[in-house]
């Protein structure tokens, strides 16, 4: 059974990429230009956010939100440990320290109440950095009080959740900044690494300050800066693949419908909220005895896939040196040991989703 990835996204839309890529072959400019100011244009107007800033990838988005925000050097910066790496890269990245809090046993995102605890216990955090892990967006008018309430500014961690929504307003306009990564993988994938700040006028003018060695002028850097800079091809790219974002975000609800109807009830399924909408990035299910499921499933053909298996406290790189929730990180540790990603992608068939449903369920029959 073949399985769709970013090869089977390139093929849905390939006449209209292949001529946008032919556009920016024709052009002659191929570092930034309009191609890429047009896509920034188009982004911040699909998200929401008065403007948005073009950079290399989605770690580099994290880290010159933060430091157009003012974060960097001796700052201390709240996130999660369920999350990728480059979560806590992007902050260190910018000079800041990370300092992790536990997630939501529901969601699997950010917990407020351990923001809060971890808040009043440690000095010096600057900036709240919430991850909409898995296309499910964070409570954001609670991580917005709670910081505001300690004087800590908030830049999100968009990389897995484009378009995704709570109300009626898009994760990536309700903080000071936000980051998105555009690997081919996302929801909103390039033909390559990529990302996006997205921003109010004064920090997008920071942040391509930023991404481009500190230039004002060229050739003169007015203050330390970068190279972080989406190239046109990329721009180009995007600008085809934003277009089918929100039908492709759609179809991934269906998606998860079908598993929701079809998975066996002995497995745990990922919490549906009717105040947001969840774009399902990943449709992450929890059991116990998750490496026999991977495996049955991988001797089935189903790749599934474990996002994250080490939370970002428990890896050699940055165990033992980051401040943690006073309290620890027990649901984080907990859930981490239990899910299991299924495949998930908008040109996934019912057959398919059954397919993987009748594994879960054949294993679990073999389970004592």
């Amino acid at each position: 059974m073949s399985w769709p990835g970013p090869a089977a996204s390139y093929a849905a839309q390939r006449e209209e990429i292949d001529d946008a890529i032919r556009r920016v072959l024709d052009s002659g400019r191929y570092i930034l230009g309009e191609e890429v100011e047009e896509f920034e244009a188009e982004f911040a107007a699909f998200v929401g956010t008065p403007e948005a800033v073009g950079v290399a990838s989605g770690t580099d988005a994290l880290a010159v939100a933060l430091r157009s925000c003012g974060i960097g050097q001796g700052d201390r910066v709240a996130t999660v440990a369920h999350t990728a790496s480059a979560t806590a890269a992007g902050i260190e990245l910018a000079g800041a320290e990370p300092v992790l809090v536990d997630i939501d046993d529901t969601s699997m995102v950010m917990d407020v109440g351990s923001l809060a605890r971890t808040l009043e216990d440690v000095d010096g955090v600057r900036a709240v950095v919430p991850v909409h892990l898995y296309g499910q967006p964070v409570d954001m008018p609670a991580v917005l009080d709670v910081a505001r309430a300690n004087g800590a500014l908030v830049v999100e961690d968009a990389a897995q959740a484009h378009g995704a929504k709570m109300g009626d307003r898009r994760v990536g306009a309700w903080g000071d900044a936000a980051a998105f990564s555009c690997y081919p993988t996302k929801n909103l994938g390039a033909l390559g690494d990529a990302g996006v700040v997205t921003a109010n006028a004064e920090t997008a003018a920071q942040a391509r300050l930023i991404r481009q060695y500190g230039w004002r002028e060229r050739y003169v850097s007015d203050f330390p800066g970068i190279n972080s800079r989406l190239d046109p091809l990329q721009a180009a790219v995007l600008r085809v693949k934003l277009r089918q974002l929100d039908a492709d975000n759609e179809q991934r609800a269906v998606v998860a419908s079908w598993y929701h109807e079809v998975l066996p009830a002995a497995v745990t399924k990922p919490a549906i909220s009717e105040s947001t909408s969840h774009v399902f990035h990943q449709y992450v299910i929890r059991v116990a005895e998750r490496g026999s499921l991977i495996a049955h499933l991988a001797a089935a053909g189903v790749p599934a896939s474990v996002l994250y298996p080490v939370p970002i406290h428990r890896q050699p790189a940055y165990a033992g040196r980051l401040r943690c929730d006073p309290a620890g990180l027990a649901v984080t540790d907990a859930v981490c040991e239990s899910l299991v990603c299924l495949p998930m992608h908008p040109l996934l068939t019912r057959a398919q989703v059954e397919f993987v449903a009748d594994s879960v369920a054949t294993w679990l029959e073999r389970q004592p």
